[in-house]
């Protein structure tokens, strides 16, 4: 390896150990605790070589966020090779949402944080294009199982388009998600179990675009079942032993 192969992949390294430290401290102490010069205090450098990678406490902040997509994206991949129906993928796409969010809940509390527009306008355009990217394939799998369901004859678009179709099906987790890390709000709403009213939510609104075959959103056990279902079929190893 020539000299400046080593110091690309000592770069790398560095940088992740930062994110690492970052992630425990959030973890540890909360989000709004966080201080970059405790993340470079805990990792033995000084603030000037964290500022070598990351140009502000906001470009650590979405950095963190980019680096779980990749978790993420692995979730809906295993998605997208399930042998199933179209409209049963897409129901898996909001399962598997709600197990990452329930594995890795200090992600989507940065996520939530670092996608505000106060912490998104002040990270650097680098940091912003690399979250991006990340969450590219995400996008192109979600949007792959609309076309499937369109080609199948399982769903007529109406003059939506595929990226329209998702987007609703996005704001409709991601808000139930927003919710249920609100601590008490559910609850004044007599809201039981909360990601299974997401699900029954998600059948309701797939079938108002008419997606085939038809569910029945009120037929909570059915519902249950699927969850199950995908559960073990897809995501076995990172649930649980219900």
């Amino acid at each position: 390896m020539g000299t400046k192969e080593r110091k690309q992949r000592e770069f790398a390294e560095r940088e992740r150990q930062f994110l690492d430290a970052a992630y425990e401290l959030v973890s540890a102490n909360g989000l709004l605790n966080l201080q970059v010069s405790k993340v470079a205090e805990k990792c033995e450098y000084a603030v000037g070589t964290l500022y070598q990678h990351f140009a502000s406490k906001e470009d650590l902040l979405l950095a963190l966020t980019t680096l779980q997509s990749q978790a993420h994206t692995e979730m809906f991949r295993r998605v997208a090779q399930w042998e199933a129906r179209p409209r049963e993928r897409m129901f898996a796409i909001a399962v598997a949402d709600m197990i990452f969010v329930r594995n890795y809940p200090e992600h989507f509390r940065i996520a939530q944080y670092a996608l505000c527009e106060v912490v998104w306008r002040a990270a650097s355009a680098e940091r912003r294009q690399d979250f991006l990217e990340a969450g590219r394939p995400i996008g192109e799998i979600v949007i792959g199982i609309v076309r499937d369901a369109v080609a199948a004859g399982d769903l007529a678009l109406g003059g939506m388009s595929p990226e329209e179709v998702c987007t609703g099906l996005w704001a409709l987790c991601n808000g139930i998600h927003n919710l249920v890390h609100a601590e008490g709000v559910l609850e004044d709403f007599a809201v039981g179990d909360s990601y299974l009213l997401m699900c029954r939510h998600v059948q309701a609104m797939l079938n108002g675009l008419g997606w085939q075959p038809l569910a029945d959103p009120e037929d909570v056990r059915a519902t249950d079942q699927l969850i199950q279902r995908i559960t073990n079929e897809v995501f076995h190893d990172l649930c649980p032993a219900q």
